[in-house]
């Protein structure tokens, strides 16, 4: 789904509102957390936190890289 979304000045900040058939099918309720990230394209909004998504994708490479010496550390 792709939604036109306006910006609103909220305070000194700016702000706005997702479509309700779209935080219903994401599953978004009040007080949920999303992150803006930055893009060459423009923002994109997403539910998944970025830098965990680093951290479990080094995680898992370190696994594979030492798979042998995590198997003989867990007996």
């Amino acid at each position: 789904m792709i939604a036109e979304i306006t910006i609103h000045r909220k305070g000194d900040a700016m702000a706005t509102t997702l479509p309700k058939e779209m935080t219903d099918r994401l599953n978004l309720g009040d007080g949920d957390r999303i992150y803006a990230v930055e893009t060459e394209q423009g923002i994109l909004l997403t539910t998944v936190d970025p830098d965990l998504t680093r951290v479990m994708e080094a995680g898992a490479r370190i696994s594979a890289q030492y798979e042998n010496a995590l198997r003989e550390l867990a007996k």
